[in-house]
C-alpha cells in the first residue's frame, strides 16, 4: 500500500493498493450518516459495505455521463434533504469518474459543502477524475461546465476493481496515464513502450506503478495550482478537442478515447507551429495505438467540432488556447493558432 499526499484547499491522502471496504468503514465511522452514491454496475459489490455504527443510505444513479445531469443532481439533493443530512455527515462516491464528479459536486453544494470520499473503480477515475478536487456535472453546452473545486477527505484506490473492467474502459483510462507521461514523467512512456493492452493488464505490478506515477504527477500539479489559474491547465493536454468530440458523439466516444485523439491533434498542431518534432508526434501515435486507443476521427466532423472548441474552459473571450509540449515533460500554451492551422492539424488526424 502506498500513500500520496495532495495539497489543495486542505491536505488529503490518496491511498493506492488498499482494500477499499476496510478503508471506507474506517473513514466513515465518525459520521452519523453516510450517503453511498454508485452506479448500477457497482450494485453487487456495494452490498459488501454495511457499517454497523452509522446510518447508511444508498443512492443508485445511471451509468456513464448520463449521471452527470441537473436532473440527477436535483434528485440527489432532495434525497439528502429527506434523509436529514447535516454538515457532520459524509458522501461516498463509488464508481468511475462520472460518479465521483457527481458525488463530489453534491457534497460541495449541500449545505455549502460537506465531507466526501472518493472510491474510483476505473483507471481514468484512479489517475484523474477522483484526484484534484474538480467536481461537477455537464450542461447542454458542454462537459463539466457546472462545477466546484471541493476536495475529498480521502481517495481510496483498490486495483481489484479493475479485474472486471472491460478492455475498452481499461484502454480508455490509459489515455490519461499516457498524457501524464508526455507532460511530466517520461518513465511512464518507457514503461508502456512496445506493450499491448494485454501485456499491461496481465502485469499487476506494472498497473500499480503506472497508477502511482500518474497520481504523483497530478498531485504535484494540483498542489501548485489548485484552482487552475495557470499551471494546472497542463493536465488538459489533449482535452480541448477531446471534449468537443465527446459532445459531437453524444458521449458514445469514451472520454479517454477522445483524449487519445485530442493528444495527437495537439501534437500535430505543435508540429505545424514548429514547436514539436515529428519523432515525438509519431511516439504519440505509436503508444496510444498499441494499447487499443483510437488515433483518428471522421474528416467530415470538423465543421461541427470547430465551433465546439470555443466552449473549452481554457478559452479567453474569442481566443482559443491549447496546451502543447515542445518535448516530453516541457509544456507550453498555443494561443495564436488560426483557423487554417487548426484545420490542417485536424486533417492530419482525420479518417
Amino acid at each position: 500500500m502506498h500513500t500520496i499526499r495532495v495539497k489543495a484547499e486542505h491536505e488529503y491522502d490518496v491511498v493506492i493498493g488498499c482494500q477499499w471496504k476496510d478503508q471506507v468503514l474506517q473513514a466513515v465511522s465518525s459520521h452519523a450518516r453516510v450517503a453511498i452514491v454508485y452506479s448500477g454496475a457497482m450494485r453487487e459489490r456495494i452490498k459488501e459495505l454495511a457499517p454497523s455504527d452509522c446510518e447508511i443510505h444508498y443512492f443508485e444513479v445511471a451509468d456513464g455521463e448520463a449521471a452527470k445531469s441537473t436532473q440527477t443532481l436535483h434528485s440527489l439533493w432532495n434525497w439528502l434533504g429527506a434523509a436529514g443530512f447535516t454538515r457532520s455527515d459524509v458522501v461516498v462516491g463509488i464508481g468511475g469518474g462520472t460518479i465521483t464528479d457527481l458525488a463530489g459536486f453534491a457534497a460541495a453544494t449541500w449545505l455549502r459543502g460537506i465531507s466526501w470520499l472518493a472510491v474510483p473503480t476505473t483507471v481514468a477515475g484512479m489517475v484523474d477524475a477522483a484526484i484534484g478536487g474538480k467536481t461537477g456535472i455537464n450542461s447542454d453546452y458542454g462537459k463539466n461546465l457546472i462545477g466546484a473545486f471541493h476536495s475529498p477527505q480521502k481517495v481510496l484506490i483498490d486495483t481489484s476493481w479493475l479485474e472486471t473492467l472491460s478492455d475498452r474502459d481499461f484502454s480508455a483510462g490509459l489515455a490519461e496515464v499516457i498524457k501524464s507521461g508526455f507532460i511530466a514523467d517520461e518513465k511512464i512512456l518507457q514503461l508502456l513502450d512496445a506493450k499491448s493492452l494485454s501485456d499491461i493488464r496481465s502485469n499487476a505490478e506494472l498497473v500499480l506503478d503506472l497508477i502511482t506515477r500518474s497520481v504523483a504527477v497530478k498531485a504535484h500539479v494540483v498542489g501548485s495550482d489548485f484552482k487552475e489559474s495557470f499551471n494546472r491547465e497542463i493536465l488538459n493536454y489533449g482535452h480541448t478537442l477531446a471534449h468537443a468530440i465527446e459532445i459531437h458523439s453524444n458521449y458514445t466516444v469514451r472520454h479517454g478515447e477522445a483524449v487519445s485523439i485530442g493528444l495527437i491533434f495537439a501534437a500535430e498542431l505543435a508540429g505545424i507551429k514548429a514547436i514539436l518534432d515529428n519523432q515525438v508526434i509519431a511516439r504519440h501515435r505509436h503508444i496510444l495505438a498499441a494499447v487499443g486507443l483510437p488515433t483518428t476521427y471522421p474528416k467530415d466532423a470538423w465543421h461541427k467540432l470547430y465551433p465546439l472548441l470555443a466552449l473549452d474552459k481554457k478559452s479567453r473571450g474569442h481566443q482559443l488556447r491549447f496546451v502543447a509540449i515542445s518535448a516530453v515533460g516541457q509544456t507550453l500554451r498555443i494561443e495564436d493558432a488560426n483557423e487554417d492551422e487548426l484545420a490542417t492539424a485536424y486533417e492530419r488526424i482525420s479518417s
